[in-house]
């Protein structure tokens, strides 16, 4: 994919297009695929190893007993041994990224751990983590998961990953009063649910699953980031509590109307793009806008542009793909309409 545009003011800036961002803004660091509305998720990738058991060659070599961190990503290990770590007592980050792993096992030892990190691998089910009471980051991304199950003890958890899996309701949360981070992305989820006791998660991310109504949501006061792109939204709802909401990714759905944001006015970031959306309005109460993307709409009419005259700390914004964006003197009229911007679409301004 290319990512910048040479364009004829000021530098070029690689240019957030909204597939890129629907890489970007889920809770891992890693790309996601996102193929907008799909029935079954994709959960492949391209770093993932031949899942071939007979391949599964890995072996686990401790070189020093009092290690604190260990790396075992990519390492084609098919299985944890029993008593194979257990001499690592002041082990606290264990990373088993793209392994061959059926199962979470033989870990009960590891009671130091706070980050477990077990993304894409074959696992089906969440056991064998009962005793590790003192995880604070624990990510299952990328596997065969269908569950959300057996995290009862796990109540110093902060961040907790389930990205890319099979997983269709949301449930047994309730416990994780620490959580802050939610990353539920790429799976086949339709409701939002049982969330109402996180009150400390400051960052929930949704995005690619079949998700219709924003809800249950509004206990959430904490919440700085939602990301609900790529699902079967068509409009904007169920915000008004989150008074702290900072960022809002809802690109990639049905939505007609920017509608209901009037209390989330502490809102820096505000991703609208590829909707149906026809015009730009009810913006001007975002006072703290500095990034607005509403590519790929549906927007033929200049006069609605001057309505974000009225965000005065704007930064960027992103128009193109929409009808208006053909007009020979685009870029030009979006900066008399907005003087004070320094990047329209991929481009900085001069």
């Amino acid at each position: 994919m290319d990512n910048s545009i040479n364009g004829e003011e000021g530098d070029t800036k690689a240019e957030p297009k909204t597939e890129d961002r629907c890489n970007v803004l889920t809770g891992n660091e890693d790309d996601q695929n996102s193929d907008g509305k799909s029935d079954d998720a994709n959960n492949e990738h391209p770093d993932m190893p031949d899942g071939d058991d007979s391949k599964a060659t890995g072996e686990i070599f401790i070189l020093d007993v009092d290690a604190t961190e260990l790396d075992l990503n990519y390492q084609r290990i098919g299985k944890i041994g029993t008593g194979e770590l257990d001499r690592l007592q002041n082990l606290e980050c264990l990373y088993l990224r793209w392994n061959l792993l059926k199962k979470i096992e033989n870990l009960e030892n590891l009671v130091t751990l706070r980050e477990l990190e077990l993304y894409g691998n074959q696992l089906t089910t969440i056991e064998g983590l009962d005793t590790l009471v003192n995880l604070e980051m624990l990510d299952l991304s990328f596997n065969r998961i269908t569950e959300i199950k057996n995290l009862g003890n796990l109540t110093k958890l902060e961040k907790l990953f389930l990205s890319a899996n099979k997983i269709s309701k949301i449930e047994n949360l309730s416990h994780l009063k620490n959580l802050k981070m939610l990353e539920l992305g790429n799976n086949k989820i339709r409701v939002i649910e049982n969330l109402e006791e996180l009150t400390n998660l400051e960052s929930l991310f949704l995005g690619k699953n079949k998700i219709t109504t924003i809800n249950n949501i509004s206990s959430l006061k904490k919440i700085k980031l939602l990301s609900v792109q790529c699902n079967r939204l068509t409009k904007i709802e169920g915000l008004e509590e989150l008074k702290d909401l900072e960022e809002l990714y809802i690109s990639e759905n049905g939505i007609e109307e920017i509608s209901s944001l009037d209390q989330n006015v502490k809102l820096k970031t505000l991703d609208l793009a590829m909707n149906k959306i026809t015009t730009i309005k009810n913006v001007e109460p975002l006072v703290e806008l500095e990034e607005f993307w509403i590519n790929n709409n549906k927007i033929t009419d200049w006069r609605c542009v001057d309505v974000l005259a009225a965000n005065t700390k704007l930064t960027t914004v992103y128009l193109e793909g929409n009808p208006i964006s053909k007009d020979p003197n685009y870029r030009r009229k979006i900066k008399l309409a907005i003087p004070w911007i320094t990047q329209i679409d991929a481009t900085m301004t001069k």
